[in-house]
């Protein structure tokens, strides 16, 4: 019973741990990379709203970051996808 009330109640404490870690991840990031929080939810939006033409994704795990270098800044994306949309590949 007990374990049952700490999965009720503990995955909610633990998502809003990870939203966390990810907004302090990106704002790390942005800071590197000299680019605004907003300017990176804007980059996610669209490519959320492009990508879901294609496939369907997993929006709540798709992680966006840009990873600087001495001389480069690289957009890395982990976007899961649940499945691919037939409709997009058939001529209708």
């Amino acid at each position: 019973m007990f374990e049952l009330i700490q999965k009720l109640f503990g995955k909610e404490s633990s998502r809003s741990k990870d939203i966390a870690k990810e907004r302090l991840r990106l704002v790390l990031v942005h800071d590197r990379a000299n680019v605004s929080p907003q300017f990176m939810e804007v980059l996610k939006d669209d490519m959320i709203r492009v990508i879901s033409n294609y496939m369907e994704i997993n929006e709540e795990d798709m992680e966006v970051s840009l990873t600087n270098t001495n001389s480069s800044v690289a957009l890395v994306a982990n976007i899961p996808v649940n499945r691919m949309k037939r409709s997009a590949w058939v001529n209708e």
